[in-house]
């Protein structure tokens, strides 16, 4: 397996007592250096290009992100921007465009170990700690390529609304989601599946608080 991962994700600032802070990206390096203690392979991210991100966020949203560069900005209620965020948010969906593409040119799995998260970020705006939407942007740059059908497994205990809406007309897309519900941000109803072309290629398991393992095997 290739890591995907740097020590640049720290660069991305949040407010003090932030939960989405700059400690993440301390464990990161310290899982990523372990890996290659153990003879693990990585390499740098490179960053996700225009072209990637508008096949799934408006050029509007991306203007204004982008003039965000160089300051410290409120988004929304709980996102915030530094002034290397741009520029690291772009890493983050780049990283996660190359797992896929590795995967798919080489044979081998890769893991993108990255920051800012994304699957809160909507087509056009930001949401929930998220800037761009890595993994919409990955599985976009898949179909690109040229693959006919796409999952995504989502399994983070808060529903990933954003990559749901991203892909809820498409049925190259399957979206699969198992999370707390109800809680933020909200969606996931079991009966959210899909509209249009895309209805059955979404599938929401929403879960109580508490849920074991055996709640999952069922």
């Amino acid at each position: 397996m290739l890591l995907i991962s740097s020590p640049r994700f720290e660069e991305h600032v949040s407010p003090p007592g932030h939960p989405e802070r700059m400690e993440r990206a301390h464990v990161f390096n310290a899982a990523a250096a372990r890996w290659l203690e153990r003879g693990g392979r990585s390499t740098a991210p490179r960053p996700a290009t225009r072209e990637e991100l508008e096949r799934v966020h408006a050029a509007a949203y991306l203007d204004e992100l982008e003039g965000t560069a160089g300051r410290a900005v409120q988004l929304d209620a709980d996102t915030y921007t530094s002034p290397e965020s741009v520029e690291i948010a772009a890493l983050a969906a780049g990283a996660a465009v190359q797992a896929a593409l590795h995967a798919l040119d080489g044979g081998e799995p890769a893991f993108a170990l990255v920051r800012p998260p994304g699957h809160h970020a909507e087509s056009d705006r930001a949401m929930g700690f998220c800037l761009y939407n890595n993994v919409a942007v990955a599985a976009a740059a898949a179909r690109a390529r040229g693959v006919e059908r796409v999952a995504v497994v989502d399994i983070d205990v808060h529903h990933g609304n954003g990559t749901q809406w991203m892909f809820y007309t498409d049925p190259s897309v399957l979206y699969v989601s198992t999370h707390q519900f109800p809680f933020y941000p909200g969606t996931g109803a079991a009966d959210e599946v899909g509209r249009g072309a895309g209805a059955g290629f979404t599938v929401n398991v929403p879960l109580e608080a508490g849920a074991t393992d055996a709640d999952y095997a069922l």
